[in-house]
């Protein structure tokens, strides 16, 4: 695997978000970590499935994203696996995502976590609530088109 091949490899995603909300629009947000949480993201010990993300007063923050403590760190000192983290973006993406997360049904979902150029970055989106039937409907969708990709295959297969 080269260089190029690792940068946006998902360290943590939230799998549960495109099953629970519509995804309207994605932001790219850089993260704050304190000591050790980036050796532990690389490791792969990031767990997003609670996590969401709010804001107040202009700054945008991840809640309930657990990064477990790195085991050959500063064991004497650990940061709490479920702090609030502080997410970096651009003023008018922070106000136009309160905007828009005001509106009835609308919530601001991470996606992903991810390190690009040596940094964590986080995909967050705007995300409006689904509803049972909606999730059923994106289920039989989802099973529809597998059903289609797998006559493909064995259409394939029998031609040659």
């Amino acid at each position: 695997m080269g260089k190029k091949d690792q940068f946006d490899k998902p360290l943590a995603q939230n799998k549960k978000a495109s099953h629970d909300y519509f995804i309207e629009e994605t932001f790219e947000a850089g993260m704050v970590l304190k000591g050790t949480e980036i050796k532990s993201l690389r490791g792969g010990r990031a767990n997003l499935s609670d996590a969401f993300a709010t804001i107040r007063n202009g700054e945008m923050f991840l809640h309930n994203m657990h990064i477990s403590p790195f085991e050959q760190g500063n064991r004497h000192n650990p940061t709490d696996p479920t702090r609030a983290r502080k997410l970096l973006m651009h003023k008018v993406q922070i106000n136009k995502l309160y905007g828009l997360s005001r509106q009835e049904g609308y919530t601001i979902v991470p996606l992903k976590v991810y390190v690009r150029n040596g940094f964590a970055k986080c995909l967050i989106g705007l995300g409006k609530g689904k509803k049972n039937y909606d999730k059923r409907e994106s289920a039989a969708k989802k099973d529809a088109q597998r059903d289609i990709q797998r006559a493909l295959r064995e259409k394939q297969k029998v031609s040659h």
